[in-house]
């Protein structure tokens, strides 16, 4: 199994990862084929060989003519539905799109369907997501990591004015991924578009051991004196350990580890909040369980279920997090069934299913409660009306196309944002 490890010394974006990706082998037909594929007329490709710091680097620039408009999140969707990607390079650039524009709606206040691209940054993201997720299934890869991010320091520029680095919504993205200030006097190393396809991309810190085959620099634009501003990738391949094994009748069965501690002095709601912070830096699993202590006091066991890589990380928040001051651990064997998202649609609004396969081949469909919950609001429905029409739909494989956008409002093509909305405009490294 072929995996890639991302290594972002000094950063990410767009272009140093499609520079990396054509240094460790992909075709560079095939990029500056890419625009013209994707209905993107009249781009060019520029592909160069560059030294950053005294290291050989390939460099990726898109030549893009001026733009009359910028383009809707909708519109952004549509052009990776019809790209002619296989369906789970579409899903996952589809993901990208979408977490960039919750995050930059969640930040000023709107929905993510009225985040807007402008102009020459909106086709800059398309390509720079598109083609980089498309690479990666083009030269094998099964699995991508990531190490530490060197986020810079300063300010940046955006279309909302000066932002501190990282900008918020790099930062979120990048909720769970280890991440370091500096170098002094970088500037923005980490741009929304190389955080987004770490956001959608990495499983994690890289393994402890792994075979190295290939590897090559994609360049940054800035060129520092004395240090490589440029993007590491390395193509290995994967040391067997029991994470890769299967179950004999489907499934996978992975080594982790559970970290739990017990807690009496503390009251529901500031463990509730712990919990969902652990949740949020990338625990598979928290659990709260009753229990009694010493004297017969009542208290409360909260269960983590961590990758191995994540473990210690993971218990120092739990540490911190809580009134603990002791925790345990022990690793763990746990089976997982294959699993997808699916989407029906309800009353005109997109639900969210997560389909189960069992072990005798047969599946297990339940729709999604937060997607439930939200169409009974939109609609004034209970939320049991709503589930029952979303298991039906389900049970009767009324699915959505896996490559059709979902819950994004239409414009026409061409359509100019709506007046106090988000503009989305970095996808290059701006040192």
């Amino acid at each position: 199994m072929t995996i890639a490890i991302l290594d972002p010394f000094s950063g990410i974006a767009g272009d140093m990862t499609l520079g990396a990706l054509v240094a460790c082998g992909l075709d560079p037909e095939w990029l500056r084929a890419l625009p013209a594929s994707l209905g993107l007329d009249g781009i060019g490709v520029r592909i160069q060989d560059v030294a950053r710091g005294q290291i050989a680097c390939k460099k990726v620039d898109f030549d893009i003519p001026p733009q009359s408009h910028g383009r809707h999140v909708a519109q952004i969707r549509a052009i990776v539905a019809r790209s002619g990607a296989p369906t789970p390079v579409r899903e996952r650039a589809d993901r990208a799109i979408m977490a960039i524009a919750t995050v930059e709606g969640e930040l000023h206040g709107v929905p993510p369907e009225r985040v807007h691209l402008h102009e020459v940054g909106a086709v800059d993201a398309i390509l720079d997501i598109l083609g980089s997720i498309w690479a990666f299934e083009l030269l094998g890869v099964s699995e991508v990591y990531c190490g530490p991010l060197s986020l810079g320091d300063g300010t940046v520029e955006a279309a909302h004015g000066t932002l501190p680095v990282p900008a918020p919504a790099t930062l979120k993205l990048l909720e769970g991924h280890t991440v370091a200030l500096g170098p002094a006097g970088s500037g923005e190393l980490v741009t929304p578009t190389g955080a987004a396809l770490v956001h959608v991309l990495s499983l994690g810190p890289p393994p402890r051991a792994f075979t190295p085959r290939r590897s090559g620099f994609g360049a940054g634009t800035k060129d520092f004196r004395g240090r490589a501003n440029a993007l590491r990738l390395v193509l290995a391949d994967a040391v067997l350990t029991t994470r890769d094994s299967a179950a004999p009748d489907g499934g996978a069965r992975d080594t982790l580890v559970v970290l739990a501690a017990d807690i009496d002095d503390q009251t529901g709601e500031y463990l509730a909040a712990a919990a969902e912070a652990l949740r949020g830096a990338g625990a598979l699993d928290v659990v709260l369980l009753p229990t009694t202590m010493k004297k017969g006091r009542p208290g409360v066991r909260v269960e983590v279920l961590a990758r191995r890589d994540d473990a210690d990380r993971l218990e120092g928040l739990l540490l911190a997090g809580t009134t603990t001051i002791g925790v345990r651990r022990w690793p763990v064997e746990r089976r997982a069934l294959p699993r997808r998202a699916r989407t029906v649609l309800v009353l005109g609004h997109p639900v969210g299913v997560k389909e189960v396969s069992l072990p005798d081949g047969s599946v297990r469909a339940k729709p999604e409660y937060d997607a439930v919950r939200r169409v009974a609001e939109a609609t004034g429905r209970p939320v049991g009306d709503i589930f029952s029409l979303a298991a039906e739909a389900a049970q009767t494989h009324q699915y959505l196309p896996e490559s059709a956008p979902v819950g994004a409002v239409s414009a026409p093509d061409g359509g100019h944002a709506p007046e106090h909305v988000p503009h989305l405009v970095r996808s290059r490294n701006q040192v």
